[in-house]
């Protein structure tokens, strides 16, 4: 059985400031609320930062976790109210069928492969002519290019995202030698650049993510299945590829 968590974290405390600052920390105290874990266990997380000074932590794990520990370190004790939720994912899952739409967000890392990279690193290129690499893992870094890495994908992740709402030109107005294609019901929320180190090590990791909000209809319930559940793109150690899903905001008919 799959459980998704929401966790209330106070910015405050100093244990939540090294947590929000070092993903890799976070992503241990994550694997610190799962009792069972198997090597082949996919544990999903992401920080939601909307209001600064209630910053949530959503995780995603194959059993049932505890976080006691992470309130303790990290939230409020000693506070009345609820200080994390866990939910069972199976209601979710079994709603997912063709035609279906939803309201979404999604962190990720967009990254592209190429064997000529503009600048890499000199610790990114001695490393792959050690290891024989043919190519690099380069980050997008424009937002134009984050978001086409994002629309080029959703199909293999069993949805796509519809054409955005806009009114009809006047009589008169349109524009017949427009070939710009129509927007789509997504934006770029946060951009986000996060430098940390490994333990053991000195060579600095350089995290470069986006978040992704909008409306998405369901093309192939198996292929999504599979996203929400495994994720999407790299880092997803470091709080990457957890994708969730909402109902839509009562609009009318589309």
């Amino acid at each position: 059985m799959t459980y998704l968590s929401r966790v209330r974290i106070n910015p405050l405390r100093a244990a939540s400031r090294t947590l929000l600052a070092n993903p890799r920390a976070l992503h241990g105290a994550v694997l610190a609320g799962i009792p069972d874990t198997n090597p082949d266990d996919r544990i999903l997380w992401r920080l939601d930062t909307d209001h600064p000074r209630r910053p949530q932590l959503l995780v995603l794990t194959p059993s049932k976790p505890d976080w006691t520990h992470i309130v303790e370190q990290a939230g409020w004790p000693d506070a009345e109210g609820e200080h994390y939720a866990i939910r069972d994912y199976t209601p979710l899952l079994a709603q997912l069928a063709i035609g279906r739409e939803f309201a979404f967000r999604l962190k990720a890392s967009p990254v592209q492969n190429t064997d000529r990279p503009d600048k890499a690193s000199p610790h990114r290129t001695k490393t792959a002519a050690e290891l024989h690499h043919r190519s690099y893992r380069m980050a997008h870094r424009t937002a134009a290019h984050q978001l086409a890495w994002f629309l080029d994908r959703t199909t293999r992740w069993g949805f796509t995202i519809p054409a955005a709402r806009t009114d009809t030109p006047a009589p008169g107005l349109e524009d017949p030698t427009d070939d710009t294609p129509p927007a789509k019901e997504v934006r770029i929320t946060d951009r986000n650049r996060a430098t940390f180190t490994k333990p053991g090590t000195r060579t600095p990791v350089t995290l470069t993510t986006a978040t992704f909000e909008g409306h998405l209809r369901i093309t192939d319930p198996g292929l999504l299945q599979a996203a929400l559940l495994g994720g999407i793109g790299p880092s997803k150690a470091y709080g990457c590829g957890l994708l969730t899903l909402a109902p839509l905001p009562s609009t009318g008919p589309r």
